[in-house]
């Protein structure tokens, strides 16, 4: 009877170590990264830039799994940042390919918040 719950709490410590650190993974790419679908859209211009985000996201999502792993005594933490890792990074090449040689948008902002961009303020009426 010990044994099998001694069993469960492993498991369920496992669990909750692949998770966080999962979730952690995801959190440090989207701090770090654009999406998938902006990659996509300004892959053209942006390609080199772009992936460079994607390297920072995979070298803090290894630290942190590695720290993880020596903190927790066990591979689950790695497991969970590499498998976000693998994930993200089928993601993003897919996007890097899929946009190289399309045009970015055309409503696209070039850096001044014009009437039509996605950061300018609504006009007071």
């Amino acid at each position: 009877m010990a044994d099998d719950r001694s069993r469960r709490i492993r498991a369920a410590s496992a669990a909750v170590s692949f998770g966080v650190y999962a979730d952690l993974a995801a959190n440090m790419y989207s701090a770090t990264n654009s999406s998938p679908q902006t990659t996509e859209l300004f892959a053209g211009d942006r390609s080199v830039t772009l992936w460079k985000y994607v390297r920072i996201g995979h070298a803090q999502a290894i630290v942190f799994g590695v720290i993880g792993s020596v903190l927790d005594r066990s591979l689950w933490p790695l497991v969970g940042t590499l498998s976000i890792g693998g994930i993200m990074h089928a993601m993003y090449t897919h996007a890097l390919k899929a946009g190289q040689g399309v045009a970015r948008p055309a409503a696209a902002d070039t850096g001044s918040a014009s009437a039509g961009s996605v950061y300018s303020m609504p006009r007071a009426r």
